[in-house]
């Protein structure tokens, strides 16, 4: 059983990194000089989606570390 959850618990890391990875940086950095940034805007649907995924995959492996601390 604690196996299980232990590689449960890894699968949920390498989705939360990559999740977390995948979002479109906030700031404009050096592209804000000039505005030049707000021309490569991202379609919001899919940062809502993304932002969705990002949440499940820390509540996964929040839980899961939770539980494999209970069972000990």
């Amino acid at each position: 059983m604690r196996g299980f959850l232990i590689i449960l618990q890894i699968i949920s890391a390498v989705m939360l990194i990559i999740a977390v990875l995948l979002h479109a940086a906030k700031g404009e950095g050096l592209g804000g000089i000039g505005s030049a940034a707000r021309i490569f805007g991202t379609p919001k649907g899919l940062e809502k989606g993304l932002d969705q995924l990002t949440w499940g995959c820390a509540i996964a492996f929040l839980t899961l570390s939770v539980l494999l601390a209970i069972i000990k």
